[in-house]
């Protein structure tokens, strides 16, 4: 999947041919028309390698081979929806798999959006002024096909009468979010498939102007859906109109997120002497936050080397996301030997944050921070640190609604607003006042007047300032674990991920549950049922449904919005960590068997 070259090469006779059949609705019977569809879709691809990979299947499917016809229905039967994630998917040839087909459609989509948004006509005018067009701003990470990915997209916004700006190299997701505030853009799009399996790829859109930089949110992703829609109907990405006149943009953009990221906490003196780990999990970040710790004045860290470098095949880990069991061994592994106190690690695209500290009762003798303990540690700080400046009026912490409630206690110790969101930093990154924000699931926005997203970066360096801080008290980070409950509780969380074969299965259960709402959960009443799909607390519809229990415990279920999985997300309040830790124990259970009693 790596010609180069911005057009579509020329179709082969019978390949042209085979097109025009499938441009045609009268095809004999279903097979035939997904032979047709695939043929039409052959025609337009610009990729040598998947040419050949759609061209292998459609000899087989038109020989009979049914599980060649199999892989056509599912490559053809549906097309990758774009919506509030943007688009994620498998790397391969069809309209459900992420290719240069697609992306050329979500990019020429994107850019009549922006014109649309801008007042400008459909079609570039010959009056137009090149020097005001709106600026959009692409960065891409190291998975297959980013950079290709990227530059198609670069070449699309230029011929659509916008400024394109790539930028000068792979970089991480943070850099390109800062980068769309940075150089005023109207939008941005980062392709990436973030902590995704290897062979995924994918294209988060981001707005400027009002939205600040922020993700998209509705409705502009159902506008951007329909002009996408609308390109794709018009059936040859080759007649899109192209240019070459982008720009590169300058590496004084990287180095201003350098300085605005090291400033986000200078080195305390604790600092020196810090003995700490870091893995890249073979992703984007290192190049750009090796840059920060010299600027922030942190020593260098122990690095994980196999994992350092761009790579990706991810050759290393089976899945590389920090959370996955197993993905932080080989970190474990070099953090005993060297002798360390911290292991940071980021995600492929490095806007998620993972930690973990010494446990002799852990297995290996590390323990990785849940990210609710990382979020409540970091929320701490920013509270602190807002409350000591002055807090403005409305001044807020936020997080989703399915990370711990303890950041509201937090709030509410220094006199903050709280705010709990819909699950994504689309959400979060929008709250009124926002000074921090946090998810669960390893994101975390700490410096929202750079970045209006989560920045596994920025955070890292927060986190290594609370370390070092500690560090020079003497003591450390699950020293903070212990002073965050005497002064605000004792909060504990667990999920329950349900990944299945079969979408229709999540739901299923959704539907079993809003039907008969449970009675209890682990012996405890449920006092009430929220369900998101109704609207409350004025959040926007979501499939979600929150169960609050008598005992002030809380489970939340929702579908994932990037995997095939259902999740329960169980948070519990206790009078001392032990109790908090039994009352989760006994929650997690309950939950398991709610969900083993739904046929």
């Amino acid at each position: 999947m790596n010609d180069e070259g911005g057009t579509a090469p020329t179709a082969d006779d019978d390949t042209a041919g085979a097109a025009s059949a499938g441009a045609s609705t009268d095809a004999a019977t279903p097979e035939a028309a997904l032979v047709a569809t695939a043929h039409a879709w052959l025609a337009q691809d610009p990729d040598g390698e998947t040419r050949a990979q759609l061209r292998a299947v459609i000899e087989r499917a038109e020989a009979g081979e049914d599980d060649a016809a199999a892989d056509l229905a599912d490559r053809f039967g549906g097309r990758l929806a774009f919506g509030t994630a943007g688009l994620r998917g498998e790397l391969g040839a069809g309209s459900n798999r992420m290719n240069r087909v697609l992306v050329a459609q979500a990019a020429a989509g994107l850019a009549a959006y922006v014109r649309e948004r801008a007042g400008l006509a459909a079609d570039v005018g010959e009056d137009e002024d090149p020097d005001t067009a709106p600026v959009v701003v692409i960065g891409f990470d190291g998975r297959r096909n980013s950079d290709v990915f990227a530059r198609d997209s670069a070449e699309i916004f230029a011929g659509a009468g916008l400024r394109a700006m790539l930028l000068p190299r792979l970089l991480p997701t943070p850099v390109l979010a800062f980068a769309v505030r940075h150089l005023d853009a109207a939008a941005g799009g980062m392709v990436t498939a973030s902590h995704n399996p290897p062979n995924d790829n994918g294209y988060k859109v981001y707005l400027g102007g009002e939205d600040a930089g922020s993700q998209i949110v509705s409705p502009a992703d159902a506008e951007i859906a329909a002009h996408i829609e609308r390109v794709a109907a018009e059936g040859d990405i080759a007649a899109l109109p192209r240019s070459l006149a982008f720009a590169h943009a300058p590496e004084s953009v990287v180095e201003e997120y350098v300085a605005a990221t090291a400033a986000v906490a200078p080195a305390p003196e604790g600092a020196d002497g810090l003995r700490w780990v870091y893995t890249a999990m073979h992703g984007v970040g290192w190049e750009t936050f090796s840059r920060i710790l010299e600027a922030a004045g942190y020593p260098q860290p122990v690095p994980v080397a196999a994992q350092l470098e761009p790579d990706g095949a991810f050759p290393t880990v089976a899945f590389p996301n920090p959370e996955e069991p197993g993905a932080m061994d080989l970190a474990f592994e070099t953090a005993r030997e060297a002798g360390a106190e911290l292991v940071i690690a980021n995600d492929p695209d490095a806007d998620r944050l993972a930690v973990a500290i010494p446990d002799a009762g852990a297995d290996g003798g590390w323990r990785r921070l849940t990210g609710n303990q990382i979020g409540l540690l970091l929320g701490w700080r920013a509270a602190r640190l807002t409350a000591e400046a002055g807090a403005p009026d409305g001044a807020s912490l936020a997080c989703s609604l399915v990370s711990s409630p303890g950041l509201a206690a937090v709030a509410e110790h220094y006199g903050l607003d709280a705010h709990a969101t819909l699950t994504g930093f689309k959400w979060i990154s929008r709250a009124p006042g926002i000074v921090f924000g946090f998810e669960e699931a390893l994101g975390y926005l700490v410096n929202p007047e750079t970045v209006r997203d989560k920045d596994g970066i920025s955070a890292a360096i927060a986190m290594l300032g609370m370390a070092a801080e500690a560090r020079g008290r003497g003591l450390g980070v699950a020293d903070l674990l212990t002073e965050f409950d005497a002064t605000f509780g004792s909060f504990a969380s667990d999920q329950i991920s349900v990944r299945v074969d079969d979408v229709s299965t999540i739901a299923r259960i959704m539907a079993a549950l809003r039907a008969e709402h449970p009675s209890a959960v682990g012996g405890v009443a449920v006092d009430r049922v929220d369900d998101l799909l109704e609207g409350v607390d004025g959040l926007p519809p979501g499939d979600v449904l929150r169960l609050w229990l008598a005992d002030g415990s809380r489970v939340v279920v929702r579908p994932s919005g990037t995997e095939p999985k259902l999740k329960l997300y169980l948070d519990v309040r206790g009078d001392s960590p032990d109790d908090a830790a039994a009352r989760i124990g006994a929650l997690t259970d309950g939950a398991r068997a709610l969900l083993a009693g739904i046929d």
